[in-house]
């Protein structure tokens, strides 16, 4: 009889350490964070970069052939270096037409993302102007902005303000332009408001 209540004792208490290790394997389940929506590290580092995996916008074909254009400090007004350096990159489209464009409006980390955003759309579309100023077809070139989202230099001084201070050329051929056209409406663009009720400055 003593050996039975040894055994159901013992049969009892596996049972209750089945249970808890089972508890304790679901609450570590969860997903990471909040509105991760299950996605990867992976995924998340691609949304950070403005590209999406498979089925997404391509890696530009264009990627360290074109100039970035940059801007001066609350300003999408084209100077002459950033004129320069446009010319540059027609060239480039000149020979290569092919190849068509997104122009990536970016802004410095200060001020409001929503204010940044409106900035960095101002900037695309100044540098697309000048664009077609010189004769590039309007159907190659699309414009978006990142805002203070995408930094080419993580830093928080002005050396790195100024380097994120831009419009990156992103070039695609083909049937990929047509991919980063149809995902274009995907991805962040700059809201339509009216700035002048806008306080803060813009960078």
């Amino acid at each position: 009889m003593k050996n039975l209540k040894n055994i159901a004792l013992l049969i009892f208490t596996a049972a209750l350490v089945l249970t808890v290790l089972g508890a304790c394997s679901t609450k570590g389940s969860g997903t990471k964070g909040d509105g991760t929506n299950g996605l990867s590290e992976a995924d998340l580092n691609a949304q950070r970069e403005g590209r999406f995996g498979e089925g997404g916008i391509p890696l530009a074909e264009g990627e360290g052939l074109f100039r970035d254009i940059n801007f001066d400090y609350d300003s999408a007004r084209i100077g002459d270096q950033a004129r320069q350096s446009i010319e540059y990159n027609v060239e480039i489209l000149k020979q290569r037409p092919e190849v068509k464009i997104q122009l990536e409006g970016h802004c410095d980390e200060r001020g409001t993302a929503e204010y940044n955003l409106a900035l960095g759309d101002e900037r695309s579309k100044a540098v697309k102007d000048v664009l077609l100023s010189y004769g590039i077809q309007p159907n190659r070139l699309e414009t978006i902005s990142y805002g203070e989202e995408v930094p080419l230099d993580p830093a928080h001084d002005e050396m790195a303000f100024a380097k994120n201070r831009r419009v990156h050329f992103s070039g695609f051929s083909g049937s990929s332009a047509g991919n980063a056209a149809n995902t274009n409406s995907d991805r962040r663009a700059a809201p339509s408001f009216d700035d002048s009720s806008l306080n803060e400055q813009r960078y």
